[in-house]
């Protein structure tokens, strides 16, 4: 094989296979009585390995390491290796092929969740009005980072889909003006926490959402008596779940 040969076999540049040779990453080849260089498999191969060991974030040092660690073995070996390797990639790819699918299936917008469980969950919710359930939704899309999503909103299935819960969301907005000491604070947090099942509880990591001022941001993301409400149900929910732990 000819550099450009070589090149396009394993989805380089011959400028990049060129740059290899110069700083010693990808050993010179034979040459040709007319200065040609002629590449072999093992040589394809290398160049291989090379390109994989850098698409996943190895630098060049790092990646001359692995291949000194690799001197001596079989060309048979490392081709299963290479073999196995793509097989992963093949199945990740069939994943992400899976989770475009029940994206693209459900209706697209700019903020549009793009997690599939909660595509799921958000279909089996009613339609509301509701600038406050409207917000909860978005702060559902923060907890498959925070805390791992989908089986949390697997568990809130039941509460998305009871008729109940609308109007604890209709009165959290009268709240919109209230004040923190508004006495239609504490039996709202009440009926909001009860409403929580203890599957949801269930669902939740032992460390809960851990990430540094999570909490806190999401209370200021309320008007002062909506923020005292959320942080009254989440102190009973902690002390439910405490309670189970026990």
């Amino acid at each position: 094989m000819r550099i450009g040969e070589i090149a396009a076999l394993v989805g380089v540049t011959s400028r990049t296979v060129r740059h290899y040779h110069h700083i010693g990453l990808l050993p010179e080849p034979k040459r040709r009585a007319n200065g040609y260089r002629v590449y072999t498999l093992r040589d394809a191969v290398l160049l291989a390995r090379i390109r994989r060991l850098t698409e996943l974030g190895l630098a060049l040092d790092e990646v001359r390491d692995v291949l000194a660690d690799d001197a001596g073995r079989e060309l048979a070996e490392v081709l299963g290796e290479l073999d196995a390797d793509l097989a992963r990639q093949e199945h990740e790819i069939q994943q992400r092929r899976k989770v475009l699918a029940t994206l693209l299936d459900g209706p697209l917008t700019a903020d549009a969740p793009l997690s599939p469980a909660l595509v799921e969950l958000l279909k089996v919710a009613p339609a509301t009005s509701s600038p406050t359930a409207a917000r909860d939704r978005e702060h559902l899309m923060l907890l498959e980072g925070v805390i791992g999503g989908d089986a949390l909103y697997a568990a809130l299935r039941p509460l998305a889909e009871d008729p109940a819960v609308l109007p604890l969301y209709e009165r959290l907005d009268e709240l919109e003006e209230a004040t923190a000491d508004d006495p239609r604070i504490a039996p709202l947090a009440e009926e909001l926490s009860a409403a929580v099942p203890e599957e949801v509880l269930a669902a939740i990591p032992d460390s809960g959402p851990t990430a540094t001022g999570f909490e806190q941001a999401l209370l200021d993301d309320y008007s002062p008596a909506q923020a005292e409400v959320v942080r009254r149900v989440m102190e009973q929910l902690t002390v439910r779940r405490g309670g189970r732990a026990s």
